[in-house]
């Protein structure tokens, strides 16, 4: 027996054009699960990382590039595709200033996002952070809300920035102040408070991310909340 609706999802993905994906931040919590399931999805016919150190991962439609961000110009050949998945970040304890944290959240993510506009990749896809705001007193909000208005001034056809609530990482990823977070919030949900900032796993936010780029044919930009997330 043919299960219903076999044609209809079948017959044209079918015919559609495999996509060349390119993924920014592959080796952080995000950035894992998006190739993951990027090397799983047959809309993909390839799938290029650039990376500061080489993870030395395997599969036939993996392209690993091994790139000095201090140099990003000297690899602006390699940002072509259909599509850019920039997940890039890092803590203010792990980057050890404001200043190294807004190169690496603000500066490297803008600056490749500029070359692959250029480069006329056609859809961008940022993951960005829940209450972004380019005129926040705060240090991160402000940081993230002023990279989101910037690339949205990019030639892209097509932009879809995420702004996910708090991420539940991979266990060996998970930070104790994380662990704390998560479990504050999943107490405060179930009594029915901040049901929109409910902590929501990586691969969720990136499976999200893929069926939103396959399926969202509306040019311009589209912002995804936690509440579109969820």
């Amino acid at each position: 027996m043919v299960p219903v609706g076999y044609y209809a999802f079948k017959n044209p993905a079918k015919h559609m054009k495999k996509l060349h994906a390119l993924v920014l931040g592959a080796t952080g919590a995000t950035g894992q699960q998006l190739v993951a399931l990027l090397l799983k999805d047959d809309a993909f016919s390839r799938v290029s990382i650039l990376v500061r150190k080489n993870p030395h991962w395997e599969h036939p439609k993996l392209r690993i590039h091994e790139i000095d961000f201090s140099r990003l110009q000297d690899y602006r050949e390699l940002v072509k595709g259909e599509v850019l998945f920039s997940a890039l970040g890092t803590t203010l304890k792990d980057a050890g200033s404001k200043a190294q944290q807004y190169l690496v959240d603000y500066t490297y993510q803008f600056e490749l996002a500029k070359m692959a506009a250029e480069n006329h990749v056609s859809h961008y896809a940022l993951v960005s952070s829940t209450g972004s705001n380019k005129k926040s007193l705060f240090f991160y909000p402000k940081m993230k809300g002023a990279l989101e208005e910037a690339v949205k001034k990019l030639p892209f056809e097509q932009i879809s920035i995420f702004q996910p609530p708090i991420l539940i990482r991979q266990p060996h990823l998970m930070r104790q102040g994380e662990k704390v977070g998560v479990k504050i919030f999943k107490t405060l949900t179930k009594m029915g408070l901040f049901k929109s900032q409910k902590p929501v796993l990586v691969a969720v936010l990136a499976q999200k991310m893929i069926n939103e780029i396959k399926s969202n044919k509306t040019l311009g930009v589209k912002i995804y909340t936690p509440k579109d997330i969820l």
